[in-house]
């Protein structure tokens, strides 16, 4: 395995270019991965990625070692302390950084069960545990507006724990667009809204439309869904973003299993 250690080779310099640039990982479709989960995660997807970047620390540990061998032929990389520091937003060094393609998506509105559409969620965390909510709830596809944070940042993939390889991913989507292919009018929440959520009745197709943090949906596409509210009967007015996906999900859920 080959060593680095100097902040001049070209292969770093790249790296280091998409580590901290979203127009970068746009521009070469290519996203890095921090820590031993998401690899995991990653190579339970059946992908393999493009390389693998270890510091010596990682050489020892054992889960490293089992992951490696399930790259085999993968090429890899070791990094001193100091280059690989500069990959990482962590303060604790996982050890194993893996670059890897993003993924071009070619899910279609009409034939979705299951999705999320996303408007402006500009909060990486926030936007990272509702990929990890629609994941875990079994969504087929999320379409994020253009305005929604970058979603193959590091801070957005370590809050979805892998939940990126779980789903069809479909980044500057027209949502009005999308909302009117759907197969079932997609539902939102609307605080003024008369019905509650647990009047709904899901159908064997439902979709969430989520707004931005502070402003919500946009008169237009609230406009093409179903409104509902999410009781709240203690003395705040609204839920996080993340949070009240994660409710909505699961009661759609919670009623298919019935």
């Amino acid at each position: 395995m080959k060593l680095v250690t100097s902040r001049d080779n070209p292969f770093v310099k790249e790296l280091i270019k998409l580590a901290g640039s979203s127009r970068e990982r746009t521009k070469a479709r290519l996203a890095l991965l921090d820590g031993t989960h998401l690899l995991a995660a990653y190579l339970d997807s059946g992908a393999l990625p493009k390389h693998i970047l270890v510091n010596s620390a990682a050489l020892k540990d054992d889960e490293v070692e089992v992951l490696l061998k399930r790259a085999t032929g993968v090429p890899m990389t070791q990094l001193d302390d100091k280059l690989f520091a500069e990959l990482s937003e962590l303060k604790t060094l996982t050890g194993i950084l893996t670059l890897i393609d993003i993924p071009r998506s070619n899910v279609l509105a009409e034939t979705s069960r299951f999705c999320l559409l996303l408007e402006d969620i500009q909060d990486p965390g926030n936007l990272g545990s509702i990929l990890r909510s629609a994941a875990a709830a079994g969504c087929d596809a999320v379409f994020l507006s253009k305005a929604c944070a970058d979603v193959w940042s590091p801070r957005v993939l370590r809050a979805a724990m892998g939940g990126h390889f779980c789903l069809s991913l479909q980044e500057n989507a027209d949502l009005l667009g999308v909302a009117r292919l759907l197969s079932a009018k997609p539902y939102a929440a609307a605080l003024k809204a008369e019905r509650s959520l647990y009047q709904c009745i899901f159908a064997d197709s439902v979709a969430f439309a989520i707004g931005n943090e502070g402003a919500g949906l946009s008169a237009a596409l609230l406009g093409e869904c179903a409104p509902f509210r999410i009781p709240m009967p203690g003395k705040v007015e609204s839920l996080n973003a993340a949070a009240a996906t994660a409710i909505c999900l699961f009661e759609a859920v919670r009623q298919s299993a019935v």
